[in-house]
């Protein structure tokens, strides 16, 4: 029989001829359209995951330095250097200053510090190891000295603190500096700061290994400033060019590309956007980069991200080779389903023509209308990638939950003792009062503290509190809960406190707080004395009421004549008017 015999006579023939050139018809587009689809996926999920990226490098570079340049940016509101740069040669006016810095050096997580003094030039430093003491100064400033061009150029950056990467040739070190400029007016008194080591910095921040992913930290002129590969960082970035290896529009070559990173700099910059993301030849090869600005430091985070290597095209040839099978599926039960439905059917209904011809009617009377099968539709979804992304996205956002979680408890402690500040005291009264049990309130008051900063200095009246703090919590122990509740007022509560022990718990207090002298200088102390308002509270009473009754009692023992403790009764009542320091 001829092929063209074939397809005439054939019905069966012809079906499947049909079924192929349909299922070629359909084929061939869906391969493009899958090609298609596999693209754009690989794009959006890309850049999803490029802004995620940025995100979480931003708050991890804000956790690494917010803090510290936040404490550089207080010891340069402090009044004690201040006068001292206004006076250098002043004895007390330098004691007191040095003081202030050897203060802020501890909690400096380099534990160094540097300070210059405008009028003379003069540069003072420490370190860690406090091998400096007491000879801080380390050398003079000149203009016409290269390597003191950093000093110089801060200065021209305006009023603030700014960071940059600097070679310190002198001091033999490279670090991420924290540079505040110290102005009076228009007079500017000096530059202080701290830094921090610039490789511990980038294997924090920067050096966490992420396959085709590339992060960076970069300053507003475009200058790299922190990156896995050190020969890139601009170690002196006041004299690099912006075209200059050191910086970022250097490490993409297409056209176009360095405008195109202006741009999103500028978009992130502008504060409606936290992230932005865009294509860049880096290499030759198509990337991902994606910014977000710092804008508390004044950096730029910059990600270069490899997305076929972030996103395995290979993970897509399951879901393709699925498709494919499950079309020819789909061909074969057509051809399956139109000879069960047409072919079979004819087949029987000659068959039953050929018995109604030879006087056999049953096998007619006896068809019905057939069975009306229906062809299922089949769904398929990107679960595997999408299942990926997700996880990676859930994982990211907890990070920055932990990040900000961080951050956040910041705020319930206070930054120049340590211990709880009036929220966080809050929250522990609430804590504890849910609980019903009886309790004790003292308000402690350092007598005569404005005397204290006026004869000694505010630098002496800081370590009055650090150290009438320290001792106080050392008293109460882990159990009971201390704060500072204003300037030189401390409040203090003393779970499970009976009343015959409210008194003897207060004096504890007083005795531990003002037993010995407190030393503010080498060879200089002064001797404190408190006033103490005490109260019991019942388990559930407000924290309002509680600190009205120890208010009104530790107002009766300033009346009194100071030095002693108060423990309140239902006689006292506090005065609003009253104004007793």
């Amino acid at each position: 029989m001829s092929l063209l015999r074939l397809f005439t006579d054939s019905l069966r023939a012809r079906v499947l001829l049909l079924v192929l050139l349909g299922f070629a018809s359909v084929a061939v587009p869906a391969f493009f359209a899958f090609q298609w689809v596999v693209n754009s996926t690989v794009v959006q999920l890309g850049t999803l995951f490029a802004e995620k990226q940025v995100l979480y490098d931003r708050h991890r570079g804000l956790g690494t330095l917010v803090r510290e340049v936040s404490l550089a940016e207080a010891l340069a509101g402090s009044q004690a250097v201040r006068d001292w740069a206004q006076d250098e040669t002043n004895p007390e006016r330098r004691a007191r200053g040095i003081a202030e810095l050897e203060h802020y050096r501890r909690y400096f997580a380099d534990g160094s510090y540097f300070f210059v003094v405008a009028a003379s030039g003069n540069y003072y430093f420490n370190d860690s190891a406090n091998a400096y003491a007491g000879n801080q100064f380390r050398y003079r400033l000149r203009e016409e000295n290269p390597d003191d061009g950093w000093y110089y150029s801060t200065l021209a950056l305006g009023e603030g603190c700014h960071l940059n990467v600097n070679n310190d040739a002198n001091l033999k070190v490279t670090k991420v500096w924290m540079n505040c400029v110290i102005r009076e007016g228009r007079e500017v008194l000096g530059l202080l700061g701290t830094g921090i080591d610039l490789t511990s910095f980038i294997q924090e921040v920067v050096n966490v290994p992420q396959r085709g992913v590339t992060s960076m930290f970069v300053d507003r002129q475009g200058m790299i400033q922190a990156h896995r590969d050190e020969t890139l960082v601009s170690l002196a970035n006041f004299g690099d060019e912006v075209g200059s290896k050191r910086s970022v529009f250097s490490l993409v070559s297409g056209s176009g590309d360095a405008a195109t990173l202006q741009r999103l700099f500028d978009d992130v910059t502008g504060g409606d956007m936290l992230a932005d993301s865009a294509f860049v030849t880096v290499n030759g090869k198509e990337t991902l980069v994606g910014v977000g600005y710092l804008d508390k430091l004044g950096w730029y985070n910059v990600t270069f991200m490899d997305i076929d290597t972030i996103i395995d095209r290979r993970l897509f040839v399951p879901i393709g080779l699925l498709l494919a099978i499950m079309m020819v599926v789909v061909a074969v039960v057509l051809v399956l389903m139109f000879r069960n439905q047409v072919l079979d059917r004819l087949t029987k209904l000659e068959h039953v023509v050929r018995k109604a011809r030879a006087g056999d009617y049953g096998p007619a009377l006896s068809m019905g209308a057939g069975r009306q099968d229906e062809i299922g539709r089949l769904s398929s979804a990107l679960t595997q990638m999408a299942a990926r992304v997700d996880d990676h996205t859930r994982l990211l956002e907890a990070r920055v939950r932990e990040r900000t979680q961080e951050l956040e408890s910041l705020a319930f402690r206070d930054g120049q003792s340590g211990i709880l500040n009036r929220r966080g005291f809050a929250a522990a009264h609430g804590d504890f009062a849910a609980s019903g049990a009886g309790y004790g309130i003292l308000l402690v008051d350092v007598d005569h503290f404005k005397q204290i900063n006026d004869s000694h200095g505010h630098a002496a009246g800081d370590l009055v509190i650090v150290a009438v703090a320290r001792r106080i919590q050392e008293t109460i122990g882990a159990e009971g809960a201390c704060a500072r509740w204003g300037g030189d007022e401390f409040i203090v509560l003393l779970p499970d406190c009976r009343p015959g022990e409210l008194r003897t718990r207060a004096h504890d207090i007083m005795r531990a707080a003002i037993g010995e002298p407190i030393a503010t200088a080498p060879g200089r102390s002064i001797v404190v004395s408190l006033s103490i308002g005490a109260c019991l509270a019942e388990g559930g009473d407000k924290l309002e009421v509680a600190t009205d009754m120890a208010d009104a009692a530790l107002y009766t023992a300033k009346q009194a004549g100071r030095g002693r403790v108060v423990v309140f009764d239902k006689d006292m009542r506090p005065d609003p008017r009253r104004n007793v320091a």
